[in-house]
């Protein structure tokens, strides 16, 4: 038998997949982007501002030349201090360039710069010392070679610069849109992976709700015995099944409904039978009390239909009022027909409930009469072979059977012991009751 899993674990399963790919989808997204973050802050922080330092050094070194030249012809102190400052802003700057660009760039430059530092402390020296000639000599001869080498070198390393600045703003957004591309294409596998259980889940449910609701529609109808086709054991498996039950046990009580006598309400002979069949075959140790009225034609033929309704009926409700005072919960009151009853109930209580029984009956029939039938004690009329015979007032003949007294218990056995007993009570005068005290019959 395959596996069947219920709708919760099928949505769960869905949700659990689109989430798993929507995580991994999200921390990829996060990881690239932290990764393309740290890669514009280093484009940022080292190569752009190594860039501008180094550009920033090739126009030191052409100030301090310019400067240098204007001092030997014009020999300003003026433009020897601006020299000494430009000399500092090229040692700061460089300090800056080696701290922002990695050890590895400023190695072939460092010593170039070195050798310039000392060639300007020298020339500032002489310049200093108004020693003019050794200062031109040794600015032309010394200075001016390290000067080129060193611009140069930082041309060289600007270009590079440049080159590492271009080549990642290229790669940057070329990374973004794989980042995206590759984001996307998780979020969608997340959502076909999950879109089959989310269509499976959907369309059962569809399915159960549309034969739910053709069960109802029957069962509205009357027909409580019709199939529910669903063959899975999830929630709504579950359901239909309780709601096919639901089905039978609303016939069932469809069924007792129209068995149920129309004027008493009292179950009918459907119930009795069936709560029957069932203390016998569970063995249940019980009283079967037959109620039977006595000269109950005559009473109608006298007075009518009417009268005789009104009398089935009061005496329907002394019986249950009796049995749930006297009884329990699970006896039963039911109208057989016409003026029989039945009562089933514990055996320990039956005697007790057919004297009660008894002396309301008999308590109650005077208002049942006219007062001159009531002070006569009876009335005349013509009994069903047509001859005029004196008929006594109603009275009730109850025949109760304990279910361990007989050998073999069925509804045959009780209905053939009911009968025996009934005729023999008919015989007596009055309202009494034969409970059949003989072992095993």
């Amino acid at each position: 038998m395959p596996v069947q899993f219920s709708v919760t674990t099928k949505i769960s399963a869905g949700y659990l997949v689109f989430a798993l790919f929507s995580m991994v989808a999200l921390a990829y997204a996060l990881t690239s982007l932290h990764s393309q973050t740290r890669r514009a802050e280093q484009l940022v922080k080292r190569d752009i501002r190594a860039l501008e330092l180094a550009r920033d050094l090739q126009t030191n070194l052409l100030a301090q030349e310019r400067i240098e030249q204007q001092f030997l012809l014009l020999e300003d102190d003026a433009l020897l201090e601006m020299l000494g400052q430009r000399q500092e802003e090229f040692s700061s700057t460089w300090a800056a360039l080696a701290a922002a660009a990695s050890p590895e760039g400023m190695n072939p430059l460092e010593p170039l710069v070195i050798e310039a530092e000392k060639g300007r402390k020298q020339v500032l020296h002489f310049l200093t010392g108004r020693m003019y000639d050794d200062a031109r000599k040794f600015a032309a001869e010394t200075l001016a070679p390290r000067r080129t080498m060193l611009a140069d070198r930082l041309e060289t390393f600007t270009a590079g610069k440049t080159a590492v600045i271009e080549t990642n703003l290229d790669e940057l957004p070329i990374a973004s849109a794989k980042a995206y591309r590759i984001t996307f294409l998780l979020a969608f596998l997340g959502l076909l992976f999950s879109a089959p259980v989310a269509v499976m889940v959907i369309l059962g449910i569809h399915r159960s709700l549309g034969a739910l609701t053709r069960a109802t529609e029957q069962i509205a109808a009357g027909s409580f015995d019709h199939p529910i086709d669903i063959r899975s054991r999830d929630e709504f498996g579950e359901l239909a099944r309780e709601f096919m039950l639901m089905g039978r046990k609303l016939g069932e009580l469809e069924k007792l409904h129209l068995d149920a006598n129309p004027l008493t309400h009292l179950p009918g002979n459907l119930a009795i039978d069936r709560e029957l069949d069932r203390r016998i075959r569970h063995e249940h140790s019980f009283a079967h009390m037959y109620i039977d009225l006595d000269h109950f034609k005559a009473y109608g033929d006298r007075y009518g239909y009417h009268a005789g309704s009104a009398v089935l009926a009061e005496v329907a409700g002394l019986i249950k009022r009796i049995v749930n005072r006297r009884g329990d919960a699970n006896d039963l009151v039911g109208h057989v027909g016409g003026d029989d009853y039945i009562v089933l109930t514990v055996p320990d209580r039956v005697e007790e409930m057919a004297r009660e029984l008894i002396d309301e009956f008999d308590r109650k029939v005077p208002d049942f009469y006219s007062q001159e039938d009531r002070q006569a004690g009876y009335f005349v009329a013509k009994d069903r072979f047509g001859v005029e015979r004196e008929f006594p007032l109603l009275s009730i003949s109850i025949a109760i059977i304990l279910s361990q007294n007989l050998e073999f218990s069925s509804q045959q056995a009780f209905s053939r012991e009911c009968a025996k007993m009934k005729e023999y009570l008919k015989t007596l005068p009055g309202s009494n009751y034969l409970i059949n005290r003989r072992k095993k019959i």
